[in-house]
């Protein structure tokens, strides 16, 4: 956690990992956004090197460790590195901008030659996310008409519409806003209203029925789709990661990923599936947390996946 990396700034950290699996007898091969290790195998475990670009607030309360990126990604990487001490017989792989656009992952699928099935680890509460949520970033403009507020309503306030519009949204969809902008601190109603949501999709929602729901926008404003990508269902990767668990001693439970991870892009050239250390629910944020002994079971499950049959 002393190393900071909030992605395009993954320098420090990937010089670290290169030279402690180094000093372990790895030979780490070296792209522009990734780096990985054990070439020529069967199984991919991979996690991301980079953070959120907010200065993490480090603190222990003897059961947790809190900031930003303690869970997400670092948790993940002491997990992996723990492991490493014990001979790992599979590729192990750390990815830049995650956070951002996904270039390490994205270039991985291009550039690796090896594989079929990859564990990409993100927090889930050490529970297997076989299934995986699509989604899709929505930007809205909604113009409004200036008026006097004092006076009866000659117009439409831009701000009012974008509120009517997330309500319609939501209705239609799993949409959570997450910024609006308009208006300031003039006697006046705003000329415009800027809106953003994330939508989330269900594995068996597809991508163009719900984009075709949101065509009544267009009475109102305009609307931009970015970053959208389908939801997914892993396969028999599942059951390595399962037996792994119970080598383990766990308990074996599914989960669903709500979010995006580099796993949408492996996805095109791997069976993949996402499971790791911590919860999600409060990643970003200065109460992320993680408890250290997650860190040490999935670092024990790591290391029973070279006992597992691929």
């Amino acid at each position: 956690m002393e190393i900071e990396s909030p992605s395009g700034r993954e320098k420090k950290i990937r010089n670290f990992i290169m030279k402690y699996l180094e000093e372990l007898g790895y030979k780490v091969l070296e792209w522009e956004y990734f780096i990985a290790a054990n070439p020529r195998k069967k199984l991919i475990v991979a996690t991301h090197m980079d953070t959120i670009n907010a200065k993490p607030k480090i603190r222990y309360n003897k059961k947790y460790f809190y900031g930003v990126g303690v869970c997400d990604p670092k948790a993940s990487i002491a997990s992996i590195l723990m492991a490493a001490k014990s001979n790992l017989d599979y590729t192990i792989a750390f990815f830049c901008d995650e956070e951002e656009g996904g270039k390490g992952s994205k270039q991985f699928v291009k550039e690796w030659k090896w594989g079929e099935m990859a564990i990409v680890m993100e927090p889930t509460n050490l529970e297997i996310a076989s299934k995986h949520f699509g989604g899709f970033d929505l930007e809205i403009e909604i113009a409004g008409d200036e008026f006097h507020p004092s006076v009866p309503l000659v117009g439409f306030n831009a701000i009012e519409r974008c509120c009517e519009i997330i309500m319609k949204i939501k209705s239609l969809m799993n949409a959570t806003p997450l910024k609006i902008q308009g208006g300031g601190d003039l006697y006046v109603t705003p000329r415009n209203c800027y809106l953003k949501l994330d939508v989330l999709l269900d594995v068996n929602e597809r991508l163009d029925e719900a984009i075709k729901k949101l065509e009544f926008i267009n009475n109102f404003g305009k609307y931009k789709i970015t970053d959208a990508y389908e939801g997914f269902v892993s396969r028999d990767v599942v059951k390595v990661i399962e037996e792994a668990l119970k080598m383990s001693g766990l308990e074996i439970k599914h989960t669903t990923m709500p979010s995006w991870t580099d796993a949408q892009n492996l996805k095109e050239k791997f069976d993949v599936v996402v499971w790791g250390p911590g919860d999600l629910s409060h990643c970003h944020t200065n109460q992320e947390k993680i408890r250290i002994r997650d860190i040490q079971i999935a670092s024990k499950v790591l290391v029973n996946l070279n006992k597992v049959d691929v």
